[in-house]
This record gives structure tokens, C-alpha cells and sequence, in this order.
């Protein structure tokens, strides 16, 4: 099926999102520094550059849009228009945060995904609660973990 606007006004709405500094981000970034959590954003030293480093903790956080990132919950689907295009980019996301989350893992990182259902849509669950698991982890230790609305079934 063909793209139902033009070439320059698709260009013009790609050019328009933004890959850092989304308002799930800053709503997360926020709420963590609030709770006394002190962060570096996006460093380029590691696998992936996550959104959110937490040294003291040696800990990432990354913040994954459904759609980019091909979640199974009820904020995404999958395009009807240029349907190959789009299972080719959203794939290799998902090859991409594979391979960020085994490198990082590889230099003793911990790493939380935080999915944008978490944050919006019919399944979101509290920011407050957003921000306390995370705090929560952080502070525990323990190992790779994901905060996904209350309808993804968390299969990335």
C-alpha cells in the first residue's frame, strides 16, 4: 500500500521524533532524581548508549518506545503501509537491544527496561510505581529486570 502523504511531509514527521529527551524519559528522569538518584544520560562509553547510567550502581536504564521497539502489548502494531520496511526496522531494534543488553551484561551491568506502556495508555501503572521499582532495583542488586504496562506480555 502506498504512503497516504507525500515524501517531504513523511520526511518532515520522521524528522520530528525525537530518539532522546522523550517525556517518558524526563518523566522517569525526574521522579528518580526526586528520590535522590544521581545519573548520567546517554553515555556514549557504553554498549547502546542507555538512556539513563547509574555508576554508583553500575546499573542502565533504558527506555523503549512500544512501537520502535516492536512490544507485544496494546500499544503496538504492526503497520499496514510498507509493511517490509517497517518489520525490517523494528527487528533490527530489537536485534540492536539484544546485543546492548548482552554487552552491557558482559561489563557487569544491570539493565531495566522501562516499556512507554508502562507509562501511558489503558495499561500504564502509576509513575509513582514506576519510580519506585526502579529505585527499588537499583538499590537491590539484583539483575536484568523490565517495567512494561499491565497488558505487555513483556516477549521483546
Amino acid at each position: 500500500m502506498a504512503d497516504v502523504v507525500d515524501k517531504a511531509t513523511r520526511s518532515r514527521m520522521m524528522s520530528g521524533i525525537r530518539g532522546k529527551d522523550t517525556k517518558p524519559e524526563i518523566l522517569i528522569r525526574k521522579g528518580l532524581f526526586a528520590k535522590g538518584f544521581r545519573f548520567r544520560l546517554h553515555s556514549r562509553k557504553l554498549p547502546g548508549k542507555p538512556d539513563i547510567v547509574f555508576p554508583r550502581y553500575k546499573a542502565a536504564i533504558l527506555i523503549h518506545g512500544c512501537f520502535w521497539h516492536g512490544h507485544h502489548c496494546p500499544l503496538f502494531k504492526w503497520p499496514s503501509s510498507n509493511s517490509g520496511f517497517w518489520r525490517k526496522k523494528i527487528d533490527r531494534n530489537r536485534e540492536v537491544d539484544k546485543a546492548a543488553i548482552k554487552a552491557l551484561s558482559g561489563l557487569g551491568w544491570r539493565v531495566l527496561t522501562v516499556w512507554e506502556c508502562a507509562i501511558k495508555g489503558s495499561c500504564r501503572i502509576s509513575q509513582n510505581n514506576i519510580v519506585r521499582k526502579a529505585g527499588t532495583w537499583l538499590r537491590s542488586g539484583r539483575g536484568n529486570m523490565e517495567i512494561q504496562g499491565t497488558g505487555g506480555n513483556g516477549a521483546a
